[in-house]
Order: structure tokens, then sequence, then C-alpha cells
């Protein structure tokens, strides 16, 4: 697609005068558009809010599904719901990372090593309770 030509309302065409809104798209040399770098919108305490909303929906919802599961599948349940919490590992990575809107310094970088440890042990013990179960229903 050519470049489109400047006319009277085009940055080109108004010159110095030009003043361009933020988070507008912007046209570069070679005629395509482009969005602005968008920087770390959360402050601090947003992201801590935003993290914690998360945890407590997620422990209500977490009890919600357990206490309606009958007591004869809460092993399989149980050693299903450790193996698939891996996902806890990702968001450890990422509150030790930093990239939740914290540094990665100091107590946020400790906690999210410590979600780490105690994630993986999560999940190394979901799947032996699930080898456990397994080995119960293999014929001898």
């Amino acid at each position: 697609m050519p470049p489109a030509k400047a006319n009277e309302t085009s940055p080109e065409a108004i010159g110095s005068i030009a003043t361009v809104e933020p988070g507008a798209p912007t046209q570069t040399k070679s005629g395509t558009f482009s969005l602005p770098e968008k920087k770390n919108s959360f402050s601090r305490q947003e992201a801590l809010i935003a993290s914690l909303t998360v945890f407590i929906l997620a422990i209500f919802i977490g009890f919600e599904i357990i206490t309606k599961v009958p007591p004869t599948l809460h092993t399989p349940l149980m050693s299903g719901s450790n193996a698939i919490s891996g996902i806890t590992v990702v968001g450890a990575l990422l509150a030790a990372g930093g990239t939740l809107g914290f540094t990665s310094q100091g107590i946020p970088a400790l906690l999210g090593m410590l979600a780490l440890a105690l994630a993986t042990v999560n999940v190394v013990g979901g799947f032996f309770v699930t080898g456990r179960m397994l080995a119960m229903f293999q014929r001898k």
C-alpha cells in the first residue's frame, strides 16, 4: 500500500504546530500506522489489589467446587487438581520476576520464590498421588 499523501490536516503539512493525542495512532515514514508503546499503567497498589482480588475469588470458587463433590471422588479430584495447579507455578514466576507491577527485589520477590517452591512441591505431589491411584487399578 503506498504511503498516504500529505494533505492539509496531516502532521507533515501542519509542521511543528501539530499535536497528537496521547494513545492515538501515528503514521510512520513508511506509511504504516503504529500505536505508542504503553508503559505500565498500573501502580503498585492497583496491581496488589488486582492480585488479591483474583486470589480471594479463587478461594471462594475452589471452596464451592470442592464442597459439591461426593466423598468417593475426592482422591481423584485432588490428584488431578494438584497436577493442574502447575498454573500456580506460572503465577509465582510472574510475581518473582517482577512483571505484576512490583519490583523484583525485596518482599515480593521473596514471596514469589516461596510460592514457586510450594507450587512445585504441590505439582510433584499431585503426580505421585495420581501414580499411586492409577497403580491401584492395574491388574496384577
